[in-house]
């Protein structure tokens, strides 16, 4: 009986091992099973440098494009600036330029007409004294040239006349050039009877219109 009793406490003993193992087994498993949950990883050393390089390299653009603009903002500043100086500049050359023409007419207006017989084309001596002082003036003005304008009085045909009023003007040119005036420094012109001084129709108005006209010009 004693020993019934001893082999039964083994059997019991050996049947709640086995039930605890088996629950530590099925614990184990159980605990393997539950899933992982991983906290958050956190910024690196590298993440914020490649951080940093990025907003340095952000800014630098932004100042390179600022630098940009104001760069072509001072440059049409001082192009707008140089055109305007260069329009002015311009502006007083021609004031000055026309200030000059103006003198230089005013002066040369001086130089009366020359005056010749009827269907005549020789220089007398008021002619001559005339055509002395402006080769002196134009010898003096090396910048301007002089243009003769022939006429005649309405008498005869506008052939003839025109003919007439040539030779007068080319009679002047040729006295010019003996005083020392370069023969491309003076033209001539003939209007015969088209352009009268003078309208009237006797003595008086035609030995005004039978003249030679000088106008003083810039040269080209």
């Amino acid at each position: 009986m004693k020993r019934n009793n001893a082999y039964f406490l083994l059997l019991v003993v050996m049947s709640l091992t086995l039930i605890v193992f088996s629950a530590g087994c099925a614990k184990k498993e159980m605990v393997k099973e539950e899933p992982v949950v991983q906290a958050p990883a956190q910024p690196s050393g590298e993440a914020e440098r490649e951080k940093a390089l990025a907003e340095a390299a952000a800014k630098a653009k932004a100042e390179e494009v600022a630098r940009a603009e104001q760069m072509a903002r001072e440059k049409q500043e001082a192009e707008a600036k140089a055109k305007a100086e260069e329009e002015a500049k311009a502006a007083r050359e021609k004031a000055m330029v026309a200030e000059a023409a103006a003198k230089i007419e005013k002066e040369a207006s001086r130089f009366d007409d020359i005056h010749f017989a009827f269907d005549k084309y020789d220089l007398d001596t008021e002619a001559r004294a005339i055509l002395a002082m402006a080769a002196k003036w134009i010898n003096a003005h090396p910048g301007h040239d002089m243009l003769i304008e022939g006429n005649c009085d309405e008498r005869g045909s506008i052939e003839y006349n025109i003919a007439l009023g040539q030779r007068r003007a080319d009679e002047a040119m040729k006295y010019l050039v003996n005083l020392g005036v370069g023969n491309s420094r003076i033209s001539t012109v003939s209007y015969g009877k088209e352009r009268p001084l003078d309208p009237g129709h006797d003595e008086e108005a035609w030995a005004k219109n039978r003249r030679d006209h000088f106008v003083v010009t810039l040269k080209q």
